[in-house]
């Protein structure tokens, strides 16, 4: 599949773990044209954990895809409905193969 132009949701969960494993994947796509939209948990957005600080992962994130994250239900509603991603990664959907504490 071409990749590049199509409109990528990126959905970060709460396995804080697996952030830089997974920021590495969405720098992939960016670098082969994609459009990447950020989507945080809840908890992925607002925690500081031993794997890093949830603001510096936001800034991180925001700087290399070049667009807000969507965090909150309102902003999120509009997914759907409006059809607004091609594709969409829910990332890291699992820690059990990943982390290492």
């Amino acid at each position: 599949m071409e990749l590049v132009g199509k409109n990528i949701g990126y959905a970060l969960t709460g396995s804080f773990c697996t952030f830089r494993t997974t920021l590495k994947e969405m720098e992939k796509l960016v670098k082969q044209g994609c459009h990447v939209f950020p989507i945080m948990s809840f908890n992925s957005y607002q925690l500081d954990t031993k794997f890093g600080k949830a603001k510096d992962f936001i800034e991180e994130i925001e700087t290399l895809t070049g667009n807000p994250i969507i965090h909150t239900i309102p902003d999120a509603e509009p997914i759907g409905p409006q059809k607004m991603f091609d594709i969409l990664v829910v990332a890291p959907c699992s820690r059990k193969h990943y982390c290492k504490t």
